[in-house]
């Protein structure tokens, strides 16, 4: 092949991409939002947050809560990431413990402080979720008692996730089904509290479904996955290997989620989807016209 037929291939190949997101706008929209929200940087940043400080909550809570609270508890985290065997008999033993001085002498105080430091998680996915639907960030003042809102629900609907993905007995068809419904609810309201009502709430529905999806997919992918990557590296790394192992799952969870957040925000702008939602007109994206002008 001569030097003009190596140009023309090499000059085909680089206008590939462009002419495909000429031909499909909804290709470039995707790109431009998914570089804005910075996925693989937001899911790790959650993830840290989520491990460091969402992580002691939940301890806090097994060690002064009821044990029937500790029970719906550890089933809830067995369900949702698939812990068994060597992982589930790690967290059970932290959960079985009635040393509350593992947690902190300060009784109200420690677990007062646990919470104040598990915001963190909060004030990330406000990030994430302003970055998708490009708002400017809301003030401490005004957004400090969402993220103590959103993290209190949570922890509540937390305690019924096993019962829920079990179909509260009624097998994993409904299970799956009222895990769907939850999770789209859950979500939807996520959205519309951290960023302070500032969009109604139709817009804010297709990234609350593909997040649900998403979660229930991997929910019943980490049954598989998880409890053999877990035991593998107890077992050949001790207590740290459930550090690293779940560390590396709720990267997984949370790109899921940044994306399904990014993806719905896109989804919702599509001129059939817009109508039926009222989406407004999202001011970084040029006008109809100016886009077949290019």
């Amino acid at each position: 092949m001569n030097r003009q037929a190596w140009s023309a291939l090499v000059e085909r190949w680089l206008r590939g991409p462009a002419d495909a997101v000429r031909a499909h706008p909804l290709i470039g929209r995707l790109t431009r939002q998914l570089i804005r929200v910075n996925v693989l940087d937001t899911a790790t940043r959650m993830a840290a947050q989520t491990f460091l400080t969402g992580v002691p909550v939940l301890f806090v809570i097994a060690a002064f809560a009821p044990d029937s609270v500790r029970s719906n508890l550890l089933d809830s985290l067995r369900t949702v990431l698939g812990l068994q065997g060597a992982s589930l008999d790690e967290v059970r033993h932290i959960f079985a413990s009635d040393d509350q001085e593992a947690v902190g002498t300060g009784g109200a105080v420690g677990i007062l402080v646990t919470l104040v430091s598990a915001t963190a998680c909060s004030r990330v996915l406000q990030r994430l979720c302003e970055r998708s639907w490009h708002l400017p960030h809301t003030g401490v003042r005004l957004a400090a008692w969402r993220w103590f809102a959103w993290l209190l629900v949570w922890l509540g609907a937390l305690l019924f996730q096993g019962r829920i993905h079990a179909g509260f007995g009624g097998g994993a068809v409904l299970g799956t089904f009222l895990s769907l419904l939850s999770g789209t609810l859950m979500w939807w309201w996520t959205q519309h509290m951290l960023l302070g009502g500032r969009l109604a709430w139709l817009p804010l529905l297709p990234g609350a479904l593909l997040t649900a999806v998403s979660l229930v997919t991997l929910a019943w992918v980490s049954k598989v996955y998880v409890p053999h990557a877990l035991n593998r590296s107890i077992t050949q790394f001790g207590p740290f290997g459930l550090v690293f192992t779940m560390f590396s799952w709720l990267i997984v969870i949370f790109t899921a989620v940044t994306l399904a957040i990014a993806i719905g925000q896109v989804l919702a702008h599509e001129p059939a989807l817009a109508d039926l939602l009222g989406t407004p007109p999202d001011e970084d994206d040029p006008p109809p016209g100016a886009r077949a002008a290019d």
